[in-house]
């Protein structure tokens, strides 16, 4: 399943990526700080989703409520919800 989601209080604007079998592959962030967020997809490459909330969700970017990988950790859990109702 491919998946767009657009992120909220962020540098980048949108997060794209591939959930099959419960894995997540082909994260791309438009937008945000290049490198680290290059680093993040990297990461989670053929993580399951479960995995990516338990390392990344509840993280902040400096005095913001969220972060690039606390938003993928969201949209992550968006997309699965979705693909079991």
């Amino acid at each position: 399943m491919e998946y767009t989601y657009k992120t909220k209080g962020t540098c980048s604007s949108q997060i794209s990526f591939e959930i099959r079998e419960g894995r997540v592959y082909n994260v791309k962030f438009l937008g945000g700080c290049n490198g680290n967020l290059k680093a993040v997809s990297a990461l989670v490459e053929g993580l399951t989703v479960e995995e990516v909330e338990s390392r990344v969700k509840g993280i902040r970017c400096g005095f913001k409520s969220t972060s690039c990988s606390d938003q993928l950790a969201t949209a992550l859990r968006e997309a699965l919800d979705s693909a079991n109702e």
